[in-house]
């Protein structure tokens, strides 16, 4: 199957950002997934092929290296395609790239996988999608691999709220990142700002959860963070700062 990249023209507005007019991790998280689910949906193989046929997309790992984070009025170009899978897995990349001079902003890539939604197993690919190519192209060739482990030092509890919920009935993959970010405390975080995210997922967190435990520990340019309900690990998440200019 032959394809071509997903591209979209974005222009930063005011509510996607911070107070010192960055875009806000949850809103840089949802151009990717949104980018993403468009994408699969042009290709055959989004939402209205995937609940014809019980199945679903899980992504497992996102991976983002923030060169520079787009500012306020600031107009970009979100690009994403296939860039590989295998038998189980496919492999999404990301770029994001400014519309003035096509500098290199931001780059990211993902690993998906497929379930059937009663029995919550993962499927093959090619048994249970229309033709599924790729673009033999890497934004960003790093390894996915297991989530690392670390000694938290502190524990912030989150409640879930209402809006956190997505249509699919569990907390959005977006939420996971605003979670991590505030867990660093205000002080850090209004000193700091994001250059580079990792989501490493396990577990999803249903609609009627009323909070999370994030478990944190914080170094001066790295932050892990455990995301718990209980005892069951949902997700570890780094996040990567440099300080504020």
């Amino acid at each position: 199957m032959e394809i071509t990249k997903h591209t979209q023209n974005i222009l930063v507005k005011s509510y996607q950002c911070d107070r010192y007019g960055y875009l806000r991790p949850i809103m840089l998280m949802n151009f990717l997934q949104g980018a993403a689910a468009s994408h699969a949906q042009e290709l055959g193989a989004g939402r209205t092929y995937c609940e014809a046929h019980n199945i679903a997309w899980v992504v497992t790992h996102n991976m983002v290296d923030i060169i520079e984070l787009p500012k306020f009025k600031d107009r970009v170009v979100l690009k994403t395609w296939p860039s590989m899978h295998n038998g189980l897995r496919s492999y999404r990349d990301y770029e994001i790239r400014s519309a003035d001079d096509n500098r290199l902003m931001i780059r990211a890539t993902s690993q998906w996988v497929l379930i059937n939604l009663s029995t919550r197993r993962l499927l093959r690919l090619n048994e249970e999608l229309p033709e599924w190519g790729s673009i033999d192209e890497r934004t960003w060739d790093i390894p996915f691999n297991k989530a690392p482990k670390f000694d938290a030092e502190k524990t912030h509890v989150i409640k879930c709220r209402f809006d956190d919920i997505d249509v699919n009935q569990h907390i959005n993959n977006a939420v996971y990142a605003v979670w991590a970010t505030e867990s660093v405390g205000f002080e850090f975080r209004n000193t700091h700002k994001l250059s580079g995210i990792e989501i490493y997922f396990e577990h999803e967190i249903v609609a009627t959860t009323p909070e999370v435990s994030v478990q944190v520990k914080l170094e001066p340019d790295t932050s892990y963070h455990r995301i718990m309900t209980g005892d069951v690990q949902h997700a570890t998440v780094v996040c990567h700062w440099k300080a504020n200019d």
